[in-house]
């Protein structure tokens, strides 16, 4: 089960830092900002400063899980898992408070955040569920 968990926790780093590039690198662009996030032109420049520090979030949880699978497949598996177990938590967690600002429609519609709250949330729920076995 320990492959499954590297894969799941390879899978939600790549969400993360996939997030980090739209929400840091390329937010500005209508594609990114519109499309991924429903944001407004118009209302860019109110969120821009709040966009670009949670994509480091995002880059540090997505480095973070990285990181942690390679010290752990080197060998140091109290380190490693630690970092993994506790990293995917984090991310869970995130998603659920996604979930709920969708389900609260918050900033949009509901429903209309729900896929971000899956791709979110999941992958660091099936990573924590095979840590178990």
């Amino acid at each position: 089960m320990t492959v499954v968990v590297w894969i799941f926790a390879l899978v939600t780093a790549v969400v993360h830092l996939l997030a980090f590039a739209w929400e840091t690198l390329v937010f500005q662009r209508p594609g990114v900002h519109e499309g991924v996030f429903a944001i407004p032109t118009a209302d860019v420049p109110a969120v821009r400063l709040w966009a670009f520090n949670v994509g480091f979030y995002n880059l540090f949880i997505g480095c973070g899980l990285v990181g942690g699978v390679i010290v752990w497949m080197n060998g140091n598996e109290a380190v490693g898992r630690a970092l993994v177990i506790y990293l995917c938590l984090f991310a869970f967690l995130a998603g659920i408070a996604l979930f709920a600002s969708d389900r609260l429609a918050m900033s949009r519609p509901r429903g209309t955040g729900l896929g971000g709250s899956l791709a979110q949330g999941v992958p660091p729920l099936i990573a924590l569920i095979a840590a178990l076995w």
